[in-house]
């Protein structure tokens, strides 16, 4: 689904949370369009899980406001996160329910009609144990009814706290394409992982916390041009045995080189390219295969949580 610009689904603005003189979440301005799929990530202890936990109002705040859909949310207000689908970070059920029984009480809580279940453990990959005791699943297994729980009403938000956790990458694809197919139903996700290859596939917008404030919050794109983080080319050189030619160190323009084996592997705009390969050649070394690699979210969350020079 295409992102509406200025309709906000979720907004906070200056949210705090203090535990004593600990401050885990610190002034925090976030705004997540309707219709996005937007990454939220963090070093652990950074803050997400506190934010997500004040934002369905199982924290209260020590400061400042959210916003769902435009409206004030705080802690004794149901009618507005009724059209939550939450997932939190660790999933828990009654050991002894199967995961049909489990959903129908997830039903009769949401006031959804308990026809639902079976299509919805099927849509999770659980239809063959859906009359199982939870107690005898597996981690996955686990996640993988939370998810189907948090899909309970058709919810318009969903707020996934860490939602492939302990996925194997089979079911893991499930639950990305899950992300997709509710997006592309016109729902709004915003979820936390420590994949970053997972956000970065996914995502509209990314916001980065540390230590409870916001880093950065942009396409992955932008953060990486405005944390200036470019592509590099990769040289496979036979016989190079991890040395940098020095004709590579000499073309004006490389950023830096460096060498693992017969890897080559060098930092500069595009233009450059053609001259750092032209340096190889001259050198009398021949190229097994160029690769061009384009900056992650990795990068990029890496250079702001270390706080290097610039990043902030």
């Amino acid at each position: 689904m295409v992102p509406t610009p200025g309709e906000a689904a979720i907004e906070t603005r200056q949210l705090s949370k203090r535990f004593g003189s600990l401050v885990a979440v610190d002034r925090l301005d976030l705004k997540v369009d309707k219709g996005m799929i937007f990454g939220f990530l963090g070093p652990n202890g950074a803050g997400k899980t506190t934010t997500i936990k004040m934002l369905i109002g199982l924290s209260r705040p020590s400061g400042g406001e959210v916003r769902l859909s435009g409206k004030h949310a705080d802690a004794e207000t149901v009618d507005v996160r009724r059209d939550i689908g939450y997932l939190p970070e660790r999933v828990a059920f009654y050991d002894n329910l199967t995961p049909l029984q489990t959903l129908h009480f997830f039903c009769d809580l949401k006031g959804a009609d308990r026809s639902v279940a079976l299509p919805l453990l099927e849509e999770v990959g659980l239809k063959e144990a859906a009359d199982r005791k939870v107690g005898t699943f597996s981690k996955g297994m686990t996640q993988l009814l939370g998810v189907a729980q948090a899909m309970i009403g058709q919810p318009s938000l969903y707020i996934l706290d860490e939602p492939t956790s302990g996925l194997d990458p089979r079911w893991s694809k499930m639950v990305r394409d899950r992300i997709k197919a509710l997006n592309e139903a016109g729902a709004t996700v915003l979820f936390s992982s420590h994949i970053l290859g997972e956000v970065q596939s996914l995502c509209h917008r990314v916001a980065i916390i540390d230590r409870g404030r916001l880093m950065a919050e942009d396409t992955v794109e932008r953060l990486n041009v405005n944390l200036k983080i470019k592509p590099r080319l990769e040289l496979a050189i036979p016989g190079l045995d991890g040395r940098v030619p020095q004709a590579v160190r000499m073309v004006e323009g490389v950023e830096d080189a460096s060498a693992k084996g017969n890897l080559l592997t060098v930092t500069c705009e595009g233009p450059v390219r053609a001259h750092v390969v032209a340096a190889v050649e001259a050198a009398g070394l021949d190229i097994q295969d160029i690769k061009t690699v384009e900056p992650s979210l990795e990068e990029a969350f890496m250079k702001l949580v270390s706080g290097e020079k610039g990043a902030r």
